[in-house]
């Protein structure tokens, strides 16, 4: 009788949690990002049939990275609970941090269960306030443990480069025309610090937004409203960025006159500061 090959408790979860992480960075990225009105979700996504983001209840958003029929099977559990427990209780009694717990609870189970594979999923659970102050926004990688973040939160592919780049240059009060220009550079940016150009068409992007009178606040954003918004801030850059180039041509014109009438020490001075499923 042969003996069975023995695997300690520890190696068996960290084999799992590798097993699920390689799935999930295989991913195109999802970020999420706070704003002025709201919070945004953008998404690296060029199919048009399936979705990363989606809607969950009134207040609140699912965005999600990995294996597809793995989180939509999360998504339609989350928007059965949350109809269920609005429909008994009451519509405010549907919160980010119920849903966050739910899913916690069946990421948990199914991660520690030696019977079946951990799901290669990473979530999103985002529900947005009446003020920026009570946006909550949580986390849930495979293994179910939850997540607060606050300001801005990246998933799946390169997330911790996306997410180091986000806490540089993220800040509070920022438009949405900003917030979406700001997550597409963070998503353009590969592993090998370089560049892509990404186009409307490859992006998914959605808004929870506050300001809108229904009592439903998520909405997608598409075709030439999407277009229109990362055009408007390409141009507002740029002009910008003309502005910062004419003051300092100006600036620069100022000190060489008051260089040449002054002699020497302008001259010097003005040179010196010219040098400065499908895996989704």
């Amino acid at each position: 009788m042969s003996t069975p090959f023995y695997v300690s408790p520890q190696q068996a979860m960290a084999d799992r949690a590798e097993y699920a992480r390689k799935g999930i960075a295989r991913g195109r990225s999802v970020v999420v990002l706070q704003y002025t009105d709201g919070v945004v979700f953008v998404a690296e996504n060029p199919s048009r049939a399936l979705h990363k983001v989606s809607e969950i209840y009134d207040r609140i958003a699912f965005a999600a990275v990995g294996k597809y029929n793995e989180f939509e099977n999360l998504r339609i559990g989350g928007v059965r609970y949350a109809d269920l427990r609005g429909y008994t209780y009451d519509r405010e009694d549907v919160t980010a941090r119920g849903l966050a717990n739910v899913y916690a609870q069946t990421l948990g189970t199914i991660f520690s269960s030696a019977a079946e594979k951990p799901y290669e999923v990473e979530l999103i659970v985002a529900e947005v306030g009446a003020a920026p102050e009570d946006d909550q926004i949580y986390r849930l990688p495979h293994d179910g443990s939850i997540v607060d973040e606050h300001g801005s939160v990246a998933v799946g592919g390169n997330a911790d480069q996306i997410s180091s780049y986000l806490d540089q240059r993220h800040r509070d009060g920022m438009t949405l025309a900003e917030a979406l220009k700001l997550a597409v550079e963070s998503l353009s940016r590969d592993t090998n610090g370089g560049e892509r150009t990404l186009t409307a068409e490859q992006l998914e992007v959605a808004t929870l937004d506050r300001t809108r009178p229904q009592q439903r606040k998520f909405k997608r954003i598409l075709g030439r409203q999407l277009s229109r918004l990362l055009d408007e801030q390409t141009a507002a850059d740029a002009k910008e960025s003309a502005d910062a180039d004419a003051g300092a041509g100006e600036a620069g014109a100022s000190g060489e006159g008051s260089g040449g009438k002054g002699g020497k020490g302008g001259k010097g001075k003005d040179d010196s500061d010219g040098e400065s499923g499908p895996l989704l």
